[in-house]
């Protein structure tokens, strides 16, 4: 009886948009010769396609925090500012969806301080962190049965501590489905 008084929320984001191409908007090179015949196309939808987008964003309730707060992974495998998030395109009775997943790096790690950038500390030794490590893989294969893996920290600065202990859990764990990509982003900025 009190459903009527209880509102489901997450925190998140969704937004849905139709977008339209106008192919007829092409540059002159594009456009084919005089020799070439128009051709005709098959169905209204060729000539101005009609795309619906949904971009769905979904925060993990467990470990949810402020940055330099909450970091790292808990005694569950859950790790600090975990978001899924959805893209769907829909277009001619056909949807896509692309997934991607982002999160702190699951091993016991911390910032302490307020000041701009702390810098970060291992709390914990390689063999605590190896179950919970393994926990937080097991629901991510279990959920989306192979990960692609991009570590986007600092692999020569301050945050090379972390990418190194991230790195060994990865090589301890050696799943099949589990594919590890180091990508320095400050090496490109």
């Amino acid at each position: 009886e009190v459903d009527f008084w209880i509102i489901p929320i997450i925190q998140g984001f969704v937004q849905i948009e139709e977008l339209v191409v106008n192919y007829n908007e092409s540059s002159d090179d594009d456009k084919s010769s005089p020799e070439t015949p128009p051709q005709e196309s098959s169905c209204v939808d060729d000539i101005h396609p009609t795309f619906l987008v949904a971009l769905i964003s979904r925060r993990s309730r467990h470990r949810a925090g402020m940055r330099y707060k909450r970091r790292g992974v808990d005694k569950n495998g859950n790790v600090a500012n975990y978001v899924e998030t959805e893209q769907l395109i829909h277009v001619h009775n056909h949807t896509l969806s692309y997934i991607q997943t982002r999160g702190s790096v699951p091993v016991f790690w911390s910032q302490v301080g307020y000041r701009y950038n702390p810098r970060p500390r291992l709390d914990k030794s390689e063999n605590e962190t190896v179950p919970c490590f393994r926990a937080h893989f097991e629901e991510q294969l279990k959920n989306y049965k192979k990960q692609v893996i991009i570590n986007l920290v600092d692999q020569t600065g301050r945050e090379k501590i972390i990418g190194d202990a991230y790195l060994k859990q990865v090589l301890l764990y050696n799943n099949a489905n589990l594919t590890y990509v180091s990508f320095d982003f400050h090496e490109h900025w």
